[in-house]
């Protein structure tokens, strides 16, 4: 689709010419600390002032301006830095992709902390297996433009990889951790859910689906296992139980955790009980994996890799609460997304017109930037987009109206895909 915006930073201009996301990384990698730049040139700068400690990343809780510099440290994990960049792409070549094009996720430090991330690609390079597993847990009948990330970037990684993936739908979770105790309703949310999952295109015959209430009897032996060596101070200090909480609130993350483990699918790896797993998330699902991770060899296996993305931001602004009546999802019109962008989506552009072209706009703050960093493929296009409007040579008008338009086409190809998913899909995907 072409854009309608006028604004020369988003059309290119009669001096400026567009040059491919292909052509523009193979340009970049001939000069590694230019290709490393695109990183510092797209991503927000962060703080250390003090008011950044002001925040909780958790499971179950997330609020707060995040310091995600400081969640590196707090949580043990890895930055991704240009060198794993290099080995990622080495890692690719080595099974024969000539120029592969690392995901803009990676290029633009979204996905930017892991574990053990570089044991995985020594892993493929040399041939040896392993799988993907992430998931999703049915709160809402139909996915938002959040949950888009981990799905998007998983779909590449099984593309480049060639390996197989298994996807978690904890509707156990969501029984236990919210207020609504309707099975029914539960069970239709999933389905739904599923078909949405489906629609991001992942190779049938090398993804499995489940439901936990479904699979659960198939992984209980590993549930068990790892239950036996956690205890329940253990799980009460890494995710905040209490002894109000259930015991069934108490005894999910094993669950969690056992699909982090081949094991728990023969009809997938066979006897072959220990090959690892690379697990994309958001980075508030780390805990589960801490502990998985730190009972991994006192069952013999192989400790899974993680590789986390930040947050998506919220129309209201990177540090607000989201608001699920403004909330973007994947069924929503065209209609839908231009009144909610232009109604609520935070902008760091000023006051006024006359302000704005003379001190420029926020690109940290301004939402429509931020999701342009999530959706708009090309790099030089964004990194443009982004200049103007910090020199207040585009008006947040302008930013909001080609954001739109972005986000309406990342929606049709999704509801393009969703409305051909079948309930044969769905068995198929879920069948064992």
């Amino acid at each position: 689709k072409v854009c309608s915006s006028s604004h020369p930073a988003i059309n290119g201009g009669k001096k400026t010419k567009i040059i491919s996301t292909e052509e523009n990384l193979q340009k970049e990698r001939s000069n590694t600390s230019t290709f490393a730049r695109i990183v510092e040139k797209a991503k927000p700068q962060e703080t250390t002032s003090a008011e950044d400690s002001n925040y909780f990343v958790g499971p179950f809780k997330v609020y707060g301006k995040i310091n995600y510099d400081r969640l590196i440290t707090q949580f043990g994990c890895e930055r991704i830095t240009p060198e794993l960049w290099r080995k990622f792409e080495q890692a690719l070549s080595s099974r024969g992709q000539k120029h592969p094009l690392l995901h803009r996720f990676l290029r633009r430090d979204i996905f930017y902390c892991h574990r053990d991330l570089n044991k995985m690609l020594e892993r493929y390079e040399r041939g040896q297996p392993f799988y993907l597993y992430t998931g999703r847990g049915p709160s809402t009948s139909r996915l938002h433009l959040g949950h888009m990330v981990p799905f998007l970037f998983t779909k590449w990684l099984q593309d480049v990889f060639q390996v197989p993936l298994v996807i978690m739908v904890s509707d156990d979770e969501k029984y236990l951790f919210r207020d609504s105790k309707d099975m029914k309703q539960l069970r239709e949310k999933t389905i739904e859910n599923i078909k949405d999952i489906i629609a991001f295109g992942f190779d049938p015959d090398n993804t499995f689906i489940f439901s936990n209430i479904d699979y659960v009897g198939h992984m209980y032996e590993e549930i068990i296992k790892i239950q036996n060596l956690v205890t329940a101070h253990r799980v009460r200090s890494i995710f905040g139980f209490t002894e109000e909480d259930s015991i069934g609130k108490h005894a999910f993350p094993a669950t969690q955790a056992a699909a982090a483990f081949s094991a728990s699918f023969p009809h997938l790896f066979g006897t072959n009980k220990n090959i690892p797993s690379l697990i994309p998330q958001a980075i508030d699902q780390d805990p589960f994996f801490r502990m998985t991770r730190d009972v991994a060899p006192q069952l013999g296996y192989e400790k899974p890799a993680l590789v986390h993305a930040k947050f998506f931001p919220s129309l209201e602004g990177p540090f607000s609460k989201m608001n699920l009546d403004h909330t973007i999802y994947l069924n929503d019109s065209r209609e839908d997304v231009k009144r909610k962008i232009k109604s609520y989506a935070f902008s760091g552009g000023q006051s006024t017109e006359a302000e704005h072209r003379r001190l420029g706009g926020d690109l940290d703050s301004d939402v429509s930037f931020q999701w342009l960093r999530f959706f708009e493929e090309d790099d030089e296009k964004l990194d443009r987009i982004g200049k103007e409007f910090s020199k207040g040579r585009m008006l947040s008008s302008e930013l909001k109206g080609y954001t739109i338009e972005v986000v309406q086409n990342v929606l049709l190809q999704h509801q393009t895909q969703r409305a051909k998913v079948t309930y044969d899909d769905v068995r198929r995907f879920m069948s064992i």
